[in-house]
Formats: C-alpha cells, sequence, structure tokens
C-alpha cells in the first residue's frame, strides 16, 4: 500500500504491522471518515471520544478518522478542550463548511 496519508490511512514504523493495519482498514476508511462526519454534525462539536461514543463503531476504528479529517480540512478544533474519561484533555472539534458540504 502506498502511503498517501490523509487520503489513504497512516501507518507507522518499518515492522509492516501497523502498515498491515493500514491496508485492512482502507476499504471501509470512506464509510467510517463519513460517520465521524455526521457523528460530530449531531453533537455540533465534540471530542473525538464523545463522538465515538454515539457512533456505534469502535474507538480504535473511528478515532484515527479524525486525525485524517482535520488534515483534510473536513473538521477543525473550536480552540475549546475538555477532559476524557481518562483524565486528558482532548481538543474539542467541529465540521468545517467543507465538510458539512461534503454531507
Amino acid at each position: 500500500m502506498v502511503d498517501r496519508y490523509p487520503d489513504n490511512p497512516g501507518a507507522k514504523g518499518p515492522d509492516g504491522t501497523s502498515q498491515d493495519a493500514a491496508e485492512a482498514i482502507a476499504p471501509t476508511v470512506s464509510h467510517l471518515r463519513r460517520l465521524a462526519m455526521r457523528s460530530l454534525a449531531r453533537l455540533g462539536e465534540a471530542t473525538p471520544l464523545e463522538a465515538v461514543a454515539i457512533s456505534g463503531v469502535t474507538r480504535e476504528s473511528l478515532q484515527p478518522r479524525f486525525s485524517e479529517l482535520r488534515a483534510i480540512g473536513l473538521i477543525e478544533p473550536t480552540g475549546a478542550r475538555r477532559r476524557n474519561p481518562s483524565g486528558k484533555n482532548a481538543s474539542v472539534l467541529r465540521l468545517t463548511d467543507k465538510g458539512r458540504a461534503a454531507l
């Protein structure tokens, strides 16, 4: 798989495990990105974990899509941060005009 992040899912490290995971998720990434965007549209603005919670999809499948969507310019940070259940702060995200038009 050619690494053309953010158009294709990203992979880290040279060992092949990450590349295998990116290749395995690639056929569903378009659907997962749309689901992430719909979750944000429904909530108005949310942290990735808040959007994951209403999506019905696993965190491992959906959370990386938020980074891809940011890189593509379909979502953006609001400037606010909120605490996740883990106690760490996370950026609050919203759809951009481009993201709303893509839905």
